[in-house]
């Protein structure tokens, strides 16, 4: 899609007039025009939507994937300048949702890092997310296949980094961080077996 007509910044409202294949976010009334991801990437994706869908099965609770609306300081006349589509996204509170998506803070965000969005997603949304009150923000890089885990603490991210644990090929430094699974915690009972999110991978 081509824009009619460029602007220094965009609104909620801008954003609902938009075709449905264009994917672009708002960050404070600025415009990010998504690429399509990567194989991997979507492989990624689909692996852990797949593990948390499974298990909201019968449950309160939903998990969608991208392309999907989150507009996380919603206002009535659709003025608010922050819009994003985030890769994954688990909302317990259904009443946050309407036909385009989101309004409110999601308790989980996954985004999965690519080069054309990586400053963005660990910089920018970073502080998005944080300042709204997303519970858990993971951040996948599909590059060194690890997991950054951030989650909510008296208004700070606390962080962790995880990566598999392959004894064979990790020197003593890597030991640490190394996990065969990963709790979700806003999600009491679901834990993600590493090896599962980066499986798929052939080409």
């Amino acid at each position: 899609m081509t824009l009619t007509q460029e602007k220094e910044r965009y609104t909620y409202a801008d954003y609902l007039g938009w075709d449905e294949d264009f994917r672009a976010e708002i960050i404070d009334g600025a415009l990010y025009v998504s690429e399509p991801p990567a194989t991997y990437h979507q492989d990624i994706s689909m692996n852990l939507s797949l593990k948390i869908g499974n298990f909201l099965a019968g449950k309160p609770g939903k998990v969608y994937a991208a392309p999907f609306g989150v507009r996380l300081f919603p206002q009535e006349d659709h003025s608010d300048k922050t819009v994003l589509e985030p890769d994954l996204v688990v909302i317990c509170d259904t009443s946050k949702l309407d036909e385009r998506g989101c309004n409110g803070a999601p308790d989980m965000v996954i985004e999965i890092l690519s080069p054309s969005t990586a400053r963005k997603d660990v910089l920018y949304k970073f502080y998005k997310y944080l300042r709204a009150g997303v519970r858990e923000y993971w951040v996948v890089d599909p590059d060194t296949e690890t997991v950054q885990v951030n989650l909510l603490e008296h208004d700070r991210y606390t962080t962790q980094t995880y990566r598999g644990f392959d004894p064979e090929t990790m020197d003593e430094a890597d030991r640490q961080y190394a996990q065969e699974s990963i709790p979700v915690l806003v999600l009491p009972g679901l834990v993600i077996d590493f090896k599962t999110i980066f499986a798929g991978k052939n080409y």
